[in-house]
């Protein structure tokens, strides 16, 4: 098997029949789907299932993610959220083949939000500006897109189960400082995601609160033992779930 998505969610119900259509829909299909699931309430679980998805217990986002690669058989992984849809059929085809031509370890593709709303693109495309003008120097990747190679990620050890914010930025730049190779992705487009963390804690809110934490990690490191705000993992009452 080449690939293995792995998905860590906690009551996504609403969430991720969208998700499981887009995959379903890829030119690509040499896949299995990994749903690390974190005690949901709902029908996530059920859902699921019926999408031919295997279940594994989950957790906060980067225990979620690791539980999913223990039991993972792609020679290449990649995390997505419950909250997210491939923007095309050939998107996971044309990844690869990028990821490949490459020679990235590691790699990560623009954001674009489910929104018509002109705050909401603004911010994105400040952030795709931010990571692809840091990509050689401070790599970033939101946790709800990441292609790794899972040799790497086995040599890293995983997500850093001790970091609580912003462990998925942390996982990438750690896997560079072992002389792996990061890239941004360029010829497929911005993977769709939701914007229900902007519409529960504001925009400008959530602006702030991501040049803070940058600004704080890169003078005094990796959040770890409490995180700096108030998190709440999964779908009905969260806020997705990435770091």
């Amino acid at each position: 098997m080449k690939l293995s998505i792995i998905i860590p969610a906690k009551n996504e119900e609403k969430s991720l029949p969208a998700l499981f259509d887009s995959l379903d829909a890829q030119t690509f299909q040499d896949f299995e789907t990994i749903v690390a699931d974190a005690a949901s309430t709902d029908g996530t679980r059920e859902i699921a299932k019926r999408r031919s998805a295997f279940i594994v217990p989950g957790g906060l986002p980067g225990a979620g993610r690791n539980a999913g690669a223990e039991h993972a058989h792609g020679e290449l992984l990649l995390f997505l959220d419950a909250d997210v849809v491939l923007p095309s059929n050939n998107f996971l085809e044309c990844a690869i083949e990028e990821f490949q031509e490459t020679q990235a370890d590691v790699a990560t593709a623009d954001i674009a939000p489910m929104s018509d709303r002109m705050t909401d693109k603004f911010f994105f495309r400040i952030y795709n500006g931010y990571v692809h003008l840091t990509e050689r120097i401070r790599p970033h990747a939101p946790g709800f897109c990441i292609f790794v190679k899972k040799r790497v990620h086995d040599a890293v050890r995983g997500f850093d189960e001790g970091v609580v914010f912003a462990e998925d930025h942390e996982y990438v730049q750690r896997i560079v400082k072992h002389r792996y190779v990061f890239r941004i992705l360029r010829r497929v487009p911005p993977i769709q995601t939701s914007v229900r963390r902007f519409d529960k804690d504001g925009r400008w809110a959530i602006g702030f609160k991501f040049v803070w934490a940058e600004l704080r990690m890169i003078f005094k490191g990796p959040f770890r033992n409490r995180s700096p705000f108030r998190y709440h993992m999964g779908g009905e009452g969260g806020t997705g779930a990435g770091g």
